[in-house]
């Protein structure tokens, strides 16, 4: 039985497709360079003899090829390129030679496929990363604002940083030398943009946890200590489909799992392999600290996300904060060195959060 008789793989491009079709019946090989446009895509693989199926790789032109395809009644993946399979020896890499791959993996089954998010999804992945970015450009920004105090010889020593009281010694700052005055207030007004840049997106973040089809989600996840809105809701986002995966599973997706080299009778791990989703992994791995502490009486930010989820999802969060703290107390018990803890304890957490995931209301 053919399940597809052409294959087409696509190398996209910002201004150009390069496109190659394998004719599994007649072993022909067809070739064309095309327009990005999204409608000559599609006018072209139709022309060809069906049934059809076509492939590209994941990467910046996103996934809008795919759903118009999609849409057009196309049959159509989205490749992920860490699980594309090519000899060590081919050195040569073209557009051509790359969309010829794409199709002759695709002939043989060999595609390993994402999952292509629907367009509301991917604006809120979107407007998560665009929050993940504005933590990184403001840590970046006190960075700097602190440097340049050090270098003057000015360094804090009035209680935690960035709080208020800080602010306030921050402002009080002055130097006689108006160049410097003027890069360190270039400097601290850069802060400032991106503390409100930061806080801009957390708002937008919550209103849409608050209102969206990821709402319910969002909440079952608080049940955990260390789940906030913003880490319940970028979790949400960035994982998509929990159900194509299970309890062990995902914490290889995550790249939570020890790399492992063995041979014969010898076994060797090493760190995690952090492959997958950076942005989730690293949400996971910081909500895992919150576990560190005994639990006891659970505090006020979370028996308030306890009442907007239901009994079955706050029943399972108590059982995962129980058993998590006890791995951390096992672990410190061992003399475990905290990083690696750690780093157990989010793989456990994804563990957990996929639980929640899955539960039904």
């Amino acid at each position: 039985m053919v399940v597809q008789r052409t294959s087409v793989g696509l190398d996209v491009h910002a201004r150009s497709v390069v496109a190659s079709a394998l004719d599994g019946v007649t072993g022909e090989i067809t070739e064309r360079r095309l327009t990005p446009a999204y409608e000559d895509v599609a006018a072209w693989i139709e022309s060809l003899p069906g049934p059809v199926k076509a492939t590209y790789e994941a990467g910046p032109t996103g996934f809008g090829l795919a759903r118009f395809l999609t849409g057009r009644g196309l049959d159509v993946q989205v490749a992920a390129p860490s699980k594309l399979m090519r000899p060590s020896g081919d050195r040569v890499k073209t557009d051509v030679r790359d969309a010829r791959h794409l199709a002759r993996l695709l002939h043989a089954g060999q595609i390993v496929a994402v999952t292509i998010p629907d367009a509301a999804t991917e604006a809120a992945r979107d407007l998560v990363r665009a929050r993940e970015d504005a933590r990184g450009d403001l840590m970046s920004a006190r960075h700097r604002v602190a440097k340049l105090l050090l270098r003057q010889g000015i360094v804090w020593s009035g209680g935690k940083a960035w709080t208020g009281i800080h602010d306030r010694w921050l402002r009080a700052q002055r130097f006689e030398s108006v160049p410097l005055q003027l890069a360190y207030d270039t400097a601290y007004d850069t802060m400032l943009a991106a503390v409100a840049r930061r806080d801009r997106l957390d708002e937008a973040i919550a209103d849409l946890a608050a209102d969206s089809t990821f709402t319910p989600l969002v909440h079952r996840l608080g049940c955990l200590r260390g789940v906030s809105t913003l880490t319940g809701f970028g979790l949400a986002v960035e994982i998509g489909d929990w159900r194509r995966f299970t309890g062990r599973s995902i914490g290889a997706y995550l790249g939570l799992v020890p790399t492992e080299s063995s041979s014969g009778a010898t076994r060797s791990q090493g760190g995690i392999t952090k492959t997958g989703n950076g942005h989730a992994r690293r949400l996971l791995i910081e909500a895992a600290w919150h576990h560190r502490p005994a639990y006891r009486a659970p505090g006020m930010d979370l028996r308030r996300r306890w009442k907007a989820a239901s009994p079955a999802a706050v029943d399972r969060g108590r059982r995962a904060n129980r058993r998590l703290a006890a791995r951390w107390a096992h672990f410190d018990a061992r003399g475990k060195r905290s990083t690696v803890a750690n780093a157990a304890i989010a793989r456990e957490l994804a563990g957990w959060c996929w639980s929640l995931a899955i539960l039904e209301d």
